[in-house]
């Protein structure tokens, strides 16, 4: 049994008990007696028993997405927690909430710390310190082989709770790590909740600090095998739509997957131009990627970005989105 605990404000650590014991030597097993063939024919008084019917093997129900489950988790980061700064106990609360819920599922966790450097974030100050990207992999996850990953960031601006900034994505990929676990996915799919999204001054070196610190760490086979990236983020405002946008620097080749996947699954998207989300980080290093969500909103980055701004039912259409998308390999 695996446990999470906080060894600093934001970085994971994973503590692992087992035990064994020592067994004693089986013993020799007996000679076996020679066996004896018997033919015996039934008296006519005997009736022959019935051949057995076969018990058809249950076919298993395919996982649907559970737009309350999602929305669960808004109301507990925004509701609960609250605002989670980059480098703050709070975040360390938020990432110690997302590892104890996809442990049970079966994901094999680990934590990315890095530095990030002082700044002001959306107008409030914010000190040096430390954050995390905290990573799910499926049994047997092998980051050298083909793979995708599936992200949202767990922080936000100092003074907000961050309901849709982004408790939204980080709910949409929990219930999406639930479904493939319960049915994976022709390819793995890695989860990532990346720490330090939000920016600490102008300009990209102030900005999504955990994605850009996850593809430097990549080595050049683990890029090679990251298929696709998708960033969940701002996915829950009401909308007739789903955003499905690119930074217009790379290929759009995922960006039309996921339209396909979404015109299959029956729910209207409109494709956009971003550069605001982790997906620009994969972009810039020529990764095929791709961002969901960016519904403009009154309380963006703001003490007003409470759960009553997130609609499950935009939550549904961007989980059915991403797991029409994930069904195609």
């Amino acid at each position: 049994m695996a446990r999470y605990r906080l060894a600093t404000a934001a970085a994971l650590v994973l503590t692992v008990s087992a035990c064994s014991g020592d067994g004693d030597e089986p013993a020799s097993a007996p000679t076996p007696s020679p066996s004896l063939s018997v033919t015996r024919t039934p008296s006519p008084t005997e009736t022959p028993s019935p051949t057995p019917t076969p018990t058809p093997t249950p076919t298993p129900t395919p996982p649907v997405f559970d737009p309350a489950a999602a929305y669960a988790v808004v109301e507990h980061l925004a509701g609960t927690i609250g605002p989670r700064e980059a480098t703050s106990p709070a975040f360390g609360q938020a990432a110690q909430y997302v590892a104890d819920t996809l442990a049970p599922l079966g994901y094999q966790l680990s934590s990315q710390p890095f530095e990030v450097p002082a700044g002001n974030s959306w107008g409030v100050d914010v000190a040096a310190g430390t954050s995390a990207n905290l990573i799910a992999d499926p049994p047997g996850f092998d980051p050298a082989r083909p793979h995708v990953v599936v992200g949202a960031h767990l922080d936000t601006v100092p003074q907000a709770p961050g309901a849709e900034d982004n408790a939204s994505g980080i709910g949409v990929m929990i219930e999406l790590a639930r479904m493939a676990a319960a049915q994976p996915p022709g390819l793995p799919v890695r989860f990532v909740a990346f720490g330090a999204e939000e920016p600490r001054g102008d300009g990209d070196s102030l900005h999504h600090f955990g994605s850009q610190f996850y593809v430097r760490e990549l080595t050049a086979e683990q890029a090679a095998a990251t298929t696709g990236m998708v960033s969940l983020d701002r996915v829950g405002v009401a909308a007739d739509h789903v955003p499905v946008c690119t930074g217009g620097r790379g290929t759009t080749a995922l960006r039309d997957a996921l339209v396909a996947a979404a015109a299959t699954a029956a729910v209207p998207v409109q494709t956009c131009e971003n550069r605001s989300s982790d997906h620009w980080s994969f972009e810039k290093v020529d990764l095929p990627s791709a961002r969901l969500g960016s519904i403009p909103y009154d309380g963006y980055h703001s003490a007003a970005d409470v759960p009553d701004v997130v609609d499950p039912a935009q939550l549904d259409r961007v989980g059915t989105v991403v797991w029409a998308w994930l069904g195609t390999y």
